[in-house]
């Protein structure tokens, strides 16, 4: 398997799970600061998510950091293969908890005119945008470990 930039082990894919946890951290962050969040079940979907999200991201930042520091090479097939599962399941499940949050927040404030861009509202909306962001880093994660495995 050929080392290019977001592998396992390497400076970039570190870099992008840290990202991914710093992102899912702040979703959940920003939801539960919100008084009435756990009434709407698409934002405690939303939570649980990127709770699933910071766990992968953090374990997987560590074994990373770890492979930098020993100077090990990530690409065992098993391993990497167990990359490729978790990363497409947790990137499934976020992009589906944002989705369902961004549509909730949509319907019930926008549509039917019960925010008017109070506090709580702008809470709502930054962690649903942070969710999106953090499906990006995910979803860059998991095409790259596709890739290498398919690779491999």
């Amino acid at each position: 398997m050929r080392a290019f930039p977001g592998t396992p082990g390497t400076l970039t894919s570190l870099f992008l799970r840290i990202i991914q946890c710093v992102l899912a951290a702040g979703s959940i962050a920003s939801m539960v600061t919100a008084p009435s969040f756990f009434s709407i079940t698409a934002f405690c979907y939303l939570i649980a998510s990127m709770g699933l999200q910071v766990v992968w991201s953090l374990a997987l930042a560590l074994l990373d950091g770890t492979a930098l520091v020993k100077k090990k090479v990530l690409h065992n097939p098993v391993l990497v293969g167990l990359f490729v599962v978790g990363d497409w399941v947790t990137a499934l499940l976020a992009l589906a908890a944002a989705s369902s949050s961004a549509g909730i927040a949509v319907l019930y404030f926008n549509d039917l005119g019960n925010c008017g861009f109070g506090e709580e509202c702008q809470k709502y909306q930054l962690s649903v945008a942070m969710a999106f962001l953090a499906w990006v880093a995910i979803s860059t994660s998991s095409l790259i470990t596709l890739w290498l495995f398919a690779a491999g």
